[in-house]
């Protein structure tokens, strides 16, 4: 398969993973601040600096709004991570590799940006926010499930799923820091009712509040949660999870190709490194440390997957 070919896959689905994380991850600020007394604009640096877009934010506004945040995050096409700005990419990478697509996936593809330009038109009014969010999460759901139910699990498949889960996991480990950039007030809540229903919204904007009182019958600790969303491997947006599905699809293109590549090694080890690891540890390092080096690590997997397989021949 062409590197080019390979490099579509892989992108249009990072960027439609992006486009539903940056969501996401707006959900996540938008619930934290109504938990909030007190709260301020500043508030939402915490969110543009886990999307990792607090510099070129600043160099286009004199201050931290949350209207122009949100706004930033959703519509901005200065930003290539604004969630219009992903469904643009993700849909010029899927006509790059229409041919490599079933009809079902490029229509859902297709649909999901037509909607969300009206959608996406103008300004979202804040009363309109959580149902623009749904839908966003809703057309992303679409397009995974038209792409899962008629694509051959060949290497087309094994690059749109690496695509996806080197997103998803970057993702998990930015929605979990932002507990530490802006939702926790003071040290002082550590452990209060208040700290409790910020780690209970952390887990609603992960799509997993019912899954973790499945797992854990108790009520939220900063430990368990943190356990759920970094070594659980039955969550399907774990950092366990994404690796183990990596290393999973890295393994069936060594097969397809005969070769291992250094990026077959990087995922190898990140994913021993996860299973060796207790929450306990990760708590010991500190969560802000252990996210931060992740973020750090899974980055250069994704770098080794585009240089390994060619993906700009």
């Amino acid at each position: 398969m062409l590197g080019r070919t390979a490099n579509g896959l892989y992108w249009m689905f990072r960027y439609i993973e992006r486009a539903e994380n940056i969501a996401r991850l707006i959900d996540a600020g938008l619930r934290m601040s109504l938990t909030r007394s007190g709260v301020t604009d500043d508030d939402w640096d915490g969110v543009l600096q886990s999307a990792g877009v607090r510099e070129p934010y600043g160099e286009m506004h004199d201050k931290t709004t949350s209207v122009d945040a949100i706004d930033y995050l959703l519509r901005e096409r200065a930003n290539p991570s604004s969630v219009m700005s992903c469904f643009e990419s993700g849909r010029n990478n899927a006509r790059m590799v229409r041919t490599a697509l079933t009809r079902d996936t490029w229509e859902a593809v297709n649909e999901c940006w037509i909607e969300m330009k009206t959608l996406l038109a103008k300004r979202v009014k804040p009363a309109d926010l959580p149902e623009v969010i749904d839908a966003i999460k809703r057309r992303v759901a679409l397009i995974r499930g038209a792409f899962h139910g008629s694509m051959l699990r060949n290497e087309l498949y094994n690059f749109a799923r690496i695509g996806t889960l080197i997103e998803r996991a970057d993702n998990t480990s930015r929605i979990l820091d932002v507990k530490y950039y802006v939702l926790l007030p003071s040290v002082s809540a550590v452990g209060s009712s208040l700290d409790n229903v910020q780690w209970e919204s952390i887990l609603r904007s992960v799509s997993a509040h019912r899954s973790y009182s499945w797992v854990y019958d108790a009520e939220y600790k900063p430990a368990n949660i943190a356990d759920f969303l970094i070594l659980n491997g039955q969550m399907p947006r774990s950092l366990s999870y994404c690796y183990e599905k990596i290393v999973s699809n890295l393994g069936y293109l060594a097969q397809e190709y005969d070769e291992r590549l250094p990026a077959h090694e990087t995922a190898d080890a990140m994913l021993r490194a996860l299973q060796a690891l207790s929450v306990r540890d990760i708590m010991d390092k500190g969560l802000h440390e252990f996210l931060e080096d992740f973020v750090q690590r899974n980055n250069q997997l994704g770098q080794e997957i585009s240089e390994g397989y060619r993906f700009y021949q």
